[in-house]
């Protein structure tokens, strides 16, 4: 039997200006996603999980709750961006151009904008990125810049392997 190694994420030197990274994976949001994220965040407006109230505003049903497409997207981002973040630095230019509903799927893609050496450590480079959401129907739902500390090949904490070695 031959073990080959899974995907590891891509290393500082990996990025390169340009680049484009289609996200493999999409979500469909729940109305239990957006209640439970909602609550758990200690968000008090209604319009996110009581749907009565919701069905008076000029949508008519419960809107996802814009921090958990923030933290969905950049959750799809992690396997391509930042497998091997050792700190996300900031999350800047947050644009919601169009509400997500319960029962939309988000799909996600990055694009590196810039790459340099840290100037302060040497395991580590900067990475900026930015991406973009979006739902079944192509519609864009939230675009950002986020910039982050990705470890270069060889200087990421070692993981664990199911062999135990």
């Amino acid at each position: 039997m031959t073990v080959k190694e899974g995907w590891r994420g891509r290393f500082f030197e990996d990025f390169e200006v340009g680049d484009v990274y289609e996200h493999p994976l999409g979500r469909t949001i729940t109305s239990a996603d957006n209640i439970w994220f909602t609550l758990l965040t200690q968000n008090t407006a209604p319009i996110h999980f009581d749907h009565h109230y919701a069905a008076q505003t000029e949508f008519g049903k419960p809107l996802v709750n814009s921090c958990l497409t923030l933290a969905l997207v950049t959750g799809q981002s992690v396997t391509d961006v930042t497998q091997n973040v050792m700190a996300n630095l900031g999350w800047d230019e947050v644009r919601l151009p169009n509400p997500v509903f319960e029962g939309d799927t988000v799909y996600s893609r990055s694009e590196v904008l810039e790459v340099r050496a840290s100037g302060s450590r040497k395991n580590v480079g900067i990475v900026t990125v930015r991406t973009t959401g979006f739902k079944q129907d192509g519609a864009e739902v939230i675009s950002f810049r986020r910039t982050a500390m990705v470890y270069k090949r060889g200087q990421a904490p070692r993981i664990a392997k199911a062999s135990g070695r």
